[in-house]
């Protein structure tokens, strides 16, 4: 009897089963000795069958020996009860505690100062954080259950009802806080991953303009008529080159004048990369076209000195034709000399206009 009515009921759920592994083994017992009251019984009712001489003594000891049993298996029954309400609650308990455990764990992990130094870095703690968050998602239900089973308990536990309030407050407290963190920490990724998308692009352009720049400048000034049109072409390539790359350009300072729109913690930064952005496109474009002009007039220059060379060559010759001392010895051949004459004067004439 001191057994089922022992108050004892564990201070945690190992302790808790426990008692109930050593409840289990004196109801093993309880259940052997049935038979030997059932025998008492048997006795008892053998002996008044035969009007024993102490009959009535013997009923008396018969419903003293049954009432004792029968009060004993009432109170096994209510200890057996309580320790299962028991280990109800301490599983309850354990169970707040183990998601409490994990919510601050993963809660160390939301209030990590690391944002990323770079793109590539930001992206993998993007990766990191949807992976929480999916865990987080998971753990809502577990966390829905657990309060549904604090206000089933609470109604079949009432002696337990507000250590239970207590639990169910606290679960609840730290299930708001990581929700919060959960959500700040994806809004400080973001604006991280969008400053180092906007620094990636700056770096690309800038890094681009450095090359094309380079390369504008690489080429020296033709010698020859064929040599400047070259130039002339490449240059125009390098010019495609530089308008194809403006949609990008009007992307990054799009992207920049969002973040500064939104009051991004780096605006100061962001405002020195656009307005150098916008220098070094404008220092190419202003080299693009000072290079054209040099190709241009390198053009003519060596338009100017074929020209020359093609009327000095035609002079050198026509000097031969003007100094030949042959006059005609007929009138026949003296008319062909004029006519060639006439034709050199025309030929001549013809080279003023393009020396003019």
């Amino acid at each position: 009897e001191a057994i089922v009515t022992s108050e004892e009921l564990g201070q945690d759920l190992e302790h808790v089963e426990v008692l109930q592994k050593k409840f289990e083994e004196f109801q093993t017992d309880l259940a052997a000795h049935e038979e030997r009251v059932n025998e008492v019984n048997q006795f008892a009712g053998k002996l008044i069958q035969e009007q024993h001489p102490e009959e009535e003594l013997i009923k008396s000891k018969q419903d003293e020996v049954n009432a004792s049993w029968q009060r004993l298996k009432g109170l096994a029954l209510q200890r057996q009860g309580k320790l299962f309400g028991a280990a109800e609650v301490q599983r309850f308990n354990r169970d707040v505690d183990e998601t409490i455990s994990w919510i601050k764990e993963k809660g160390q992990l939301m209030a990590s100062d690391d944002f990323g130094r770079d793109l590539a870095s930001v992206q993998a703690l993007l990766r990191k954080h949807e992976g929480l968050e999916r865990d987080l998602a998971a753990l809502e239900d577990k966390v829905k259950a657990l309060c549904a089973e604090a206000d089933r308990l609470q109604q079949s536990h009432p002696v337990n009802a507000s250590q239970i309030q207590v639990k169910r407050e606290e679960l609840i407290a730290n299930w708001e806080q990581i929700r919060t963190l959960a959500a700040e920490r994806h809004a400080r990724l973001n604006d991280s991953y969008r400053l180092q998308r906007f620094l990636a692009d700056f770096r690309d352009l800038t890094s681009w303009v450095t090359e094309m720049k380079a390369l504008i400048n690489a080429d020296e000034l033709a010698n020859d008529v064929a040599g400047a049109e070259a130039l002339l072409d490449r240059h125009q390539e390098h010019k495609g080159e530089i308008d194809a790359h403006e949609d990008s350009f009007k992307s990054a300072d799009e992207s920049g004048q969002a973040l500064l729109a939104a009051g991004h913690y780096a605006s100061d930064e962001v405002k020195e990369k656009l307005t150098i952005l916008s220098d070094e496109r404008s220092a190419l474009l202003e080299l693009w076209e000072l290079r054209r002009q040099q190709y241009e007039q390198c053009m003519d220059l060596q338009l100017f000195y074929r020209d020359t060379e093609q009327v000095d060559n035609w002079m050198s010759k026509q000097e031969a034709f003007l100094l030949n001392e042959d006059l005609g010895d007929s009138l026949d051949s003296v008319e062909a000399l004029l006519k060639k004459h006439e034709d050199f004067e025309k030929s001549l004439s013809a080279q003023e206009e393009k020396i003019t």
